[in-house]
Parts: structure tokens; C-alpha cells; sequence
């Protein structure tokens, strides 16, 4: 099989950021890498692509320990992740086992022409640039050039085995690691999915207070009692209705992240069974995915209305579940794929219940709805299910039958802040939790803002208002609301601090919350400058090793562009086949981004495979730009298989 395309000699660039993590404090050079093969990982921890991408490297790394040095360059979207400390808790809550170099000001980024997270650039023992790959899937392509470049380097000389610079950071003991989401038990006592221990823990009413853990605290997939069974990041929790406890023969419904799965718990003694999932990630393009193509079908499985049986559906990083009483199933909040499923453990049944799968954020019919990895959910009593859409710092609603998606609060995937007042102006930040409280508002936890925020629906089609109830709280990603003894009274919210470890009581103001305007945020990645008028946009697809193109039933490619704001684009913006497009900017318009997105198929390249697998692959663009005469009239976007 041949190796992944190399890339033309060039000598990589130095390493250059704030400083460093998991190196006990030592700046790491290229120079010391010399003899060792890098694979510099372009990350930003809010982003879930990324994290696919830390599962997909662990094994390669612990494979290629001694020779093979993987180096995450952390390149901010948000404010909030250009933090540190925040860095420095995430680096420890996703059990990131190499040296991580901190680039708030994107200086490295821009020095190795990344557009997209994540982005790996692979980097030889000689200190040259040999593979430039964005987005998830690689591992295979990667394990593949590794092995190349080893025996490569081995016959030259210039491969020196041996320890790299990574070094362990100190762990750090408590009841709590990380805790991610929680629900109200009815004795009165808290189930918490304590994510950084992989486990599922329950406490008293006093939120601290152990009372026992279910998972043995190593990360995997493995069913069975409290003390055996194994988790993989736990997030969502949601109670089982009494009525169909007897069907599903369990009482909590876990959200099990990072193993792709839905888990049940058997409160009475703990016991662990897998509901849904295959424990592997859905990835879009899949051979098992993609059916036959023609010209007006869909091109993937799993569209809007598809379903089956639970075990045999893959699932991609399910975040949170919630019971809807209207739809008579289990939503779930489908983060790695931007969409969301409908669980319904009594029928047997798993169902695409709402987005593309494409990332950004477009209201509408749930088949045409766009999300950006939904995190949190709750349902109104009216049946409407709330969602915090993270990655547009959305708040955002889908009506009790499903059907249709609107937005709340939120302007897109690269606008942000914290600003309080109308909803159609007001701004969060990667919200990652919902609550309806009583009255019918709706409490935010307001991840990256440390906040909680309350929407308060409009009268009349009106936007509503938005504020303020709490701040200074460490990336609050979970609500639980606590009623109140006395109806006239107002309820407490329990809220998942979950880089502080605990569960903290808030109270609720009466009436309104503070109003305040901190200001509005857009993403920091560099602008590129185009030319006004007509500029021609290239996306280039390098086929994955052993791969070709795949036109045996029709074109093989789709390219989809707009822009935000839609007026930046007088002309090429819509969804069409070739892969390159003249594109005319309007003058008029100074800057704004540009959304693409790219697909192109492509099957097993051997004449001698009967049948061969294929893959369609794909890739989401947000490029800011700037509009400036005498600038290029030219944008090359890479796609790599």
C-alpha cells in the first residue's frame, strides 16, 4: 500500500507560543526533536472534532512511544480557552499524555497555514514537512506513514529511539474529577457523571458527601457491577419514567461520551448495560455508512427519519439526554455529528430526529437545521426541548413534535460574549447546560463565561430578555433545579462546576437577574485578506492512501458555500458538485466568513478488491476574511481522505 501524498521539502517551522505543559516546565525546540518523528496536533479544546482526534492518536502514540513525539499546539477559537489555567484543566481532563505548547496568539498556527480544527502536520526526523491533514479520520493514513518514516529513517541514520519530552504532571485526589452533569434523585440524593474519573457517582443531599461509585474509575467499555464496569467520559444523565423502567430494565440513562455509547444503571445494585451504540464512532464517509450514490439520493446514511435497532446504530460523542414526554422517547444530543436522535428503548428504536450534520447554525425544518455540537438539553412543559448549542453560544429550541428548530440567543459560530438584554442582541459563550425552571424561563450554565444566564421568553413573537444570575463559577457545564419548599418561593439551581470539582448551590433572584454587557467577541483566528469582486475558490482532495476517486454512479464531489453576513457574497454561494467555484465579494462589505463545506468519495484504488470500501470524506471551513483591494483573488482549501 502506498504511503499518504508527501509534501515538497520544507523545513518546518520553530515552535513559538506562551509557554508549555506536560514538559515539567522545559521549552521544547525542534532541535531537541531532531531524530524523532512530530506530529504537531493543531487543537482547541471546546472543539469535538479535536477530541475525536486525541482518542484516534492514543494508540499510535503509545505504539511509537521512542521514536514517534506528538506535540498539541492549543490554538484558541474562544476567549475563555486562551486562559492558562483553563488550557492547563483541560489538558488534564482529556488525559493529554504528550507536551502541549500554548499559542494563544495563533503565532505557530499561522506559521504552519492551519485553517481549520484540527489540523495535524506531520513532521520528519530531518526537521521537514512530509503531511498536512485537517479534520478526524487520520489515524489509519497516520499509522501508515509512521511506519514508513521509521523504516525510512532507521536505514538512513537520523532515527534516534529513546525518551521523549513529555512528562507526567502530578494527579490531583478528590471525591470529584471534572464532574460534568448531574440529575436529582427521588430519595433526595444526587447522580453525577463524574467524567474525569470515568464513573458514574452518587452523593448525599448535601452535594459532598460520598455515598457510592458506580465504574471502577479506568476509562473503557465493559458492562457489569458497580465495581467492574467502565466508562469513558460520562456527561448526559436522565431518569428513566417509572413506566418504562420495567422495558429497559434500568433507572438512569447515562450519556456515555467518549465510548460512542448510551449506558443504563440499575440503581438497586448498581449494575451497568450497554442501550444503544456499537462503541464505535460514527464517522461520516464510512465504508459502512455510505450507501450507493446517485445523483438525488443521499450520500450517507443516517439522515433525518433514518433508524435501527439501538445496539446496531453508530453513535458519534452523545453529550446529553433528556425523556420527552411528547415525542414518547429519549433525545439525544448528538455533539461529534451536530445533531440530534430520538432513543426509544420500548420499540427497540433509534431515530435521526434533527440536523444535516453539517456545523453551523440554521433554524428551520429539523431535516434542513444546522447545529454545532448540542451539549445540553432540557424540556419546557409545554414539550419544547432546549438545547445549548455550544459551538454557535446558542441557546436554541426544537418544537414538542420535532419538527422544527429555532433559535433563541445566538449569531453563529464565530460570535460570542457576554452581553445581557434582548435575546436577538444578548451573547454567551460555549454554553454547555440547560434548565426550564418553573416560571417557564430558562437557566444557561454559561460554560466559558463562568455564568449562569436566564432567558426569559418574549411575549407576542417578541425576543425576550436575557440576564444575568451568577458569575465566577468554573466552566458551569450542568443544572439541577432544586424546588422550593413553599410554590411562592423561588427554586435553588445545583450547578456542575466542573473545573472546580463540586456542586454549588445558586439562588435565583426574584424577578430579573443583573443586566450585564461585557462586551461581544469574534473568533481570533487570522483574517484572510481576498480581493473584491471575483475570487476563485479551490478545495484540493488528496485521496487517503490505496485510494482513488469513486464516479462509478455520478459525481463524486459537493462543495457548499454562504456567508455570514449573507450580503458578503453577491455570487457562488449555494450547494453544487465540482469543487472549485468563482465566487464575487461584495466591495461594499468589509469582512465577514466564509462557510464551506467540501465532500468528495473515494473507494479502494486495487483493480483486485471485488468489492471495495468506500469512504466519503468531508471537511467544515469557517474562514474569516477581509475584504481589501490588491489582495489575493484566490482561496485553496485542502481535502485530504
Amino acid at each position: 500500500m502506498s504511503s499518504p501524498t508527501r509534501l515538497p521539502r520544507v523545513r518546518a517551522s520553530e515552535l513559538v507560543g506562551r509557554g508549555w505543559l506536560n514538559t515539567g516546565g522545559r521549552t521544547v525546540t525542534l532541535q531537541d526533536l531532531r531524530g524523532k518523528i512530530v506530529v504537531l496536533d493543531f487543537w482547541t479544546f471546546c472543539c469535538i472534532n479535536c477530541l475525536h482526534v486525541l482518542d484516534e492518536l492514543r494508540e499510535l502514540e503509545e505504539k511509537h512511544r521512542d521514536v514517534l513525539v506528538i506535540v498539541g499546539v492549543h490554538s484558541p477559537k474562544f476567549v475563555h480557552e486562551a486562559d492558562p489555567d483553563a488550557l492547563a484543566a483541560a489538558v488534564e481532563r482529556y488525559e493529554v499524555h504528550h507536551p502541549v505548547l500554548d499559542d494563544p496568539q495563533l503565532v505557530t498556527w499561522q506559521a504552519y497555514t492551519a485553517r481549520a480544527w484540527p489540523t495535524l502536520v506531520v513532521v520528519d526526523p530531518e526537521g521537514y514537512v512530509v503531511a498536512h491533514m485537517a479534520g478526524e479520520g487520520h489515524a489509519h493514513n497516520l499509522a501508515v506513514l509512521v511506519d514508513e518514516l521509521v523504516a525510512e529513517h532507521e536505514a538512513k541514520g537520523t532515527l534516534h529511539r529513546g525518551d521523549g519530552p513529555y512528562v507526567a504532571p502530578e494527579p490531583v485526589a478528590g471525591t470529584l474529577r471534572f464532574p460534568a452533569k448531574a440529575v436529582a434523585l427521588p430519595n433526595g440524593n444526587l447522580l453525577v457523571a463524574d467524567a474525569g474519573h470515568h464513573s458514574i457517582v452518587e452523593l448525599a443531599p448535601d452535594a459532598e458527601t460520598l455515598v457510592r461509585r458506580i465504574g471502577s474509575g479506568s476509562r473503557g467499555l465493559v458492562d457489569g457491577g458497580p465495581a467492574v464496569a467502565r466508562f469513558a467520559e460520562p456527561n448526559g444523565l436522565c431518569l428513566v419514567p417509572d413506566e418504562l423502567r420495567p422495558w429497559l430494565g434500568v433507572d438512569v440513562v447515562v450519556a456515555d461520551t467518549a465510548n460512542h455509547v448510551l449506558r443504563g444503571v440499575r440503581l438497586a445494585d448498581g449494575t451497568v448495560t450497554t442501550l444503544a451504540g456499537t462503541g464505535e464512532q460514527y464517522m461520516v464517509g464510512a465504508a459502512d455508512n455510505v450507501l450507493p450514490w446517485a445523483d438525488d439520493e443521499p450520500r450517507d446514511r443516517g439522515g433525518v427519519g433514518y433508524h435501527g435497532p439501538p445496539l446496531d446504530v453508530k453513535l458519534s460523542s452523545p453529550w446529553d439526554v433528556v425523556w420527552s414526554p411528547r415525542l414518547a422517547a429519549f433525545v439525544v444530543a448528538m455533539a461529534g455529528n451536530h445533531t440530534l436522535w430520538a432513543f426509544d428503548g420500548k420499540e427497540g428504536s433509534l431515530e435521526h430526529l434533527a440536523g444535516t450534520m453539517n456545523e453551523g447554525l440554521v433554524d428551520g425544518a429539523s431535516a434542513d437545521a444546522w447545529f454545532a455540537q448540542p451539549s445540553g438539553l432540557a424540556v419546557g412543559p409545554d414539550g419544547r426541548i432546549w438545547l445549548a448549542d455550544s459551538e454557535t453560544s446558542a441557546l436554541r429550541w426544537v418544537s414538542p413534535d420535532g419538527g422544527t428548530v429555532t433559535t433563541a440567543v445566538g449569531a453563529g459560530l464565530f460570535e460570542f460574549g457576554h452581553r445581557d438584554g434582548s435575546a436577538d442582541e444578548a451573547r454567551l459563550q460555549h454554553p454547555l447546560g440547560v434548565a426550564v425552571l418553573p416560571d417557564g424561563s430558562v437557566a444557561i450554565a454559561d460554560t466559558y463565561n463562568g455564568a449562569v444566564r436566564r432567558f426569559e421568553p418574549g411575549a407576542d413573537g417578541t425576543p425576550g430578555v436575557v440576564t444575568t444570575v451568577a458569575t465566577g463559577l468554573a466552566e458551569p457545564s450542568g443544572l439541577v433545579v432544586v424546588p422550593a419548599p413553599d410554590p411562592s418561593s423561588t427554586p435553588t439551581l445545583l450547578v456542575v462546576e466542573s473545573a472546580a470539582h463540586r456542586i454549588t448551590r445558586v439562588a435565583l433572584p426574584d424577578g430579573v437577574g443583573a443586566v450585564v454587557d461585557g462586551g461581544t467577541h469574534r473568533t481570533q483566528r487570522p483574517v484572510t485578506e481576498l480581493a473584491p469582486g471575483e475570487v476563485r475558490l479551490d478545495v484540493v482532495f488528496t485521496p487517503a492512501s490505496g485510494q482513488k476517486y469513486d464516479d462509478r454512479y455520478g459525481p463524486s464531489t459537493r462543495l457548499q458555500v454562504s456567508s455570514t453576513p449573507p450580503g458578503l457574497l453577491l455570487d457562488g454561494a449555494g450547494d453544487d458538485v465540482a469543487l472549485h467555484r468563482v465566487l464575487r465579494l461584495d466591495p461594499a462589505v468589509a469582512e465577514g466568513v466564509l462557510h464551506v463545506t467540501a465532500q468528495a468519495a473515494s473507494c479502494d484504488a486495487d483493480p483486485a478488491i471485488e468489492y471495495p470500501a468506500c469512504h466519503l470524506n468531508s471537511q467544515d471551513w469557517g474562514v474569516p476574511v477581509r475584504v481589501v483591494a490588491g489582495a489575493p483573488a484566490e482561496l485553496t482549501l485542502p481535502l485530504h481522505g
